[in-house]
Formats: C-alpha cells, structure tokens, sequence
C-alpha cells in the first residue's frame, strides 16, 4: 500500500496488532472489559465515571510525555469503528518492540483514552445514551452523567489536543464525485464566523497531515466535514477552549458494512495524527490545504435499481440499509428509499435491469419506506441484504 514512508512500516505489521477479538459493527462494554484487562498491565486504567445505567467509564492512559492528548470514542452508542481502532493502537503501543514512531509518541506525549463514552447506547446499539439524548449535543447544559464525566477529564487534565472519534453512514461522498468519504475529518469551527484562530488552525494542519499520509492509499476517498458552528457539540466547546480538536469520522470503504478495513485506515489516522503531535511536524504543513479536501456531499445510497419497468413506467429505485440489532448481530434492513423517473445519486452498488420488469416477491405494494429483501430479473432471484 501506498502508505507515508512514516506510516509504511505500521501498517505492513498491521495483522500483527489488530485485536481479533472484536470484529464487527456491534460492540459494547462486555466485549471491551477482557481487553482492559488485558492492557492493565501496560497502561494506566481507571473508572472515572458511571452511565445513566451505572455502567463503568474507563479510561486508559499511556505514555510518559508533556504533551497531553485527550481522546475518546463512541461517544455515539453505535459508532464502534475507532473503538475498534483504538485497541489496536493500544496492541501496538504494548509491543515492546515498537518502532520509532510508537516510541516517539509514547515518550512525548501523555495519551488519554476514553474507548466507550456511552456504554449504555452501545449496549442497544443507540446513537442516544438511556435517557435518549445526544451527548455530542450536551456540551454547553451537562445534563447527562456522561457528558460530565468527559467534561471531568477534560477539566482535570487540561489537554493540549484532542481527538474526538466517530462514524459516519454510508451516503456520504467525498465531495462531488462518485467516490465514498472512507474517512472524513474535521476542525470544528470557534465562532459563527468560522474564523481560523490559532487553535484552529493548529488542527487544520494536524489534519493536512494526515491527509498526506493516507491520500495516496485513499485517492478521492477522505473528505472534510461540515464546519457549521455549534457550541453545543463536544468539539465546538472545547475548540472554543482554545483546545485543537479534531473530529475522525470513519465512513464506508467499497464492500466494508463490517468496517474492518475501515478501522485500519482510522488506525493509520490516529498514528498520523498522533505523530504529527509528538514530533511537532504538523507546524511545517500549509493549514490551506485543509480547505482543498473535499468538503462530504449526501450523495450515495446503499443500493439502486436503474432503468426498472415498475407499473409500466421507467424508474428507478434507491434502497438504503437500516442497522437493526437483532439478537447479538447488527443485521442491515433493505428499505426502499426513494422511487423516482430518475435518481442521481451515486449507489455503492448498482442493478441495471435496461428497462426490464422486476419482481418484487416479498413486496405486497411496492412503494418507498418498505422492505425488500429481494428482487427477481430476468428469472434471476437477486438478494438485496447485505450477508
């Protein structure tokens, strides 16, 4: 892969530490308990709060240095893919071979993680905590236990960075082109105006870097969020603190539902990132080229069905997943979205029936905001779930 020449040799190793223990897009607190305990013998670990639902809140803390970096993951109950991520930093960073770059950011920097802010949301597989509010909405008010433990840690370590850790749904594109946002980031804004102070722009060229990293194993692939000013969110309220934060949003590679590729890019992300902090090289980068990242545009759906004779008219069809949790598994629902003469979108995949009739077998009326499971063309029976 066409990795940095700094981040080549990580990710050759990549298999090495990737924690095979959690795999997949449903990950809550039982599955990361084995794993903390594991590391407790390489790292700092505390509980420094309790969920709505009493559920402990961790913390892990690694490396020596005075540079202090604060990050945390799922604040969202059901974003796991930098949760899934961050284990396999801390499996990389517990090597006591590691490299350079690993030696490099654990000498220099004093890294605090929170891998699951919301561990209720997780369990039910919620973007809400128990009492059904949005903790990245929480920022100004505090009312939820969650959000304040994470204001705490904020408070009490007085971080120089942070990293604020998310997913993304699959219908975003990186810019305007035909391709997914795998990874899109952000510098939350400071004001109304949007205006680069300092602070921002520090995490403007953090983020330059990283891009500069990855570009060449995601072309066309790594977007820019929208930087609307929001005091309310997490990132807007400590960037308005004077503290760079950068928001990672981990999106959708080709074929990846499961985000396990993604979850190695969003690895190769945190290292950059995390490297840039420690050696203090993100200050040589042009903050400019933050703004020449496509900024993300709503532009794919899930599935099409192009050019389909539906009551005798041409049409087309876009389906998009809903993530439903179903027993221990996140199954991916197939809803019809939108029927129309024409749909523009782009779609992560395309069924081309070139004006022949589709049968919807298990679709009494077919009509958008139902399930369809499967379609028949041609006398070809074609699944629509995704396995």
């Amino acid at each position: 892969m066409n990795y940095s020449t700094i981040l080549q040799p990580l990710m050759e190793s990549y298999s090495s530490v990737k924690e095979k223990t959690i795999q997949g897009r449903y990950l809550h607190l039982e599955h990361i308990e084995p794993l903390l305990q594991k590391h407790s013998k390489n790292f700092r670990i505390k509980v420094i709060g309790r969920s709505v639902l009493n559920e402990p809140i961790h913390r892990v803390e690694m490396g020596k240095g005075k540079i202090k970096v604060l990050a945390w993951s799922q604040m969202h109950g059901n974003e796991s893919t930098t949760t899934k991520a961050v284990f396999d930093l801390l499996n990389a960073a517990s090597l006591l071979n590691t490299n350079s770059v690993l030696s490099a950011i654990l000498s220099r920097c004093t890294v605090r993680i929170i891998p699951m802010l919301n561990p209720d949301g997780a369990k039910v597989y919620t973007r809400l905590n128990a009492n059904q509010v949005d903790l990245n909405r929480d920022a100004q008010e505090l009312k939820e236990p969650e959000s304040r433990v994470l204001r705490n840690e904020f408070d009490a370590f007085k971080p120089d960075f942070c990293l604020n850790l998310h997913d993304q749904r699959t219908i975003f594109s990186a810019g305007r082109a035909a391709r997914p946002a795998t990874l899109s980031f952000l510098t939350p804004s400071m004001d109304r105006d949007r205006a680069v102070h300092p602070e921002r722009k520090k995490s403007m060229q953090i983020i330059t870097r990283i891009y500069e990293d990855l570009k060449l194993v995601l072309p066309g692939r790594i977007g820019r969020y929208d930087d609307g000013y929001n005091i309310n969110c997490t990132g807007d309220t400590f960037q308005t603190a004077k503290v760079p934060t950068i928001l990672f949003e981990a999106g959708h590679a080709p074929g990846d539902y499961e985000r396990e590729k993604v979850r190695e890019y969003v690895y190769a992300a945190m290292v950059s990132a995390l490297y840039a902090i420690a050696s203090g090289n993100f200050t040589e980068s042009n903050y400019s080229v933050y703004t020449d990242i496509p900024q993300n545009e709503k532009l794919f759906n899930d599935i099409i069905l192009k050019y389909v004779l539906l009551n005798n008219q041409r049409m087309d069809v876009s389906i998009q997943y809903k993530e439903e949790l179903v027993g221990d598994n996140i199954e991916l629902v197939p809803i019809i979205e939108k029927i129309a003469p024409e749909i523009t979108n782009f779609a992560h995949r395309i069924i081309d029936a070139k004006g022949a009739k589709i049968e919807f077998p298990d679709v009494p009326e077919v009509r958008e905001n139902v399930i369809v499971n499967k379609i028949i063309l041609n006398g070809e029976i074609i699944g629509l779930k995704c396995e």
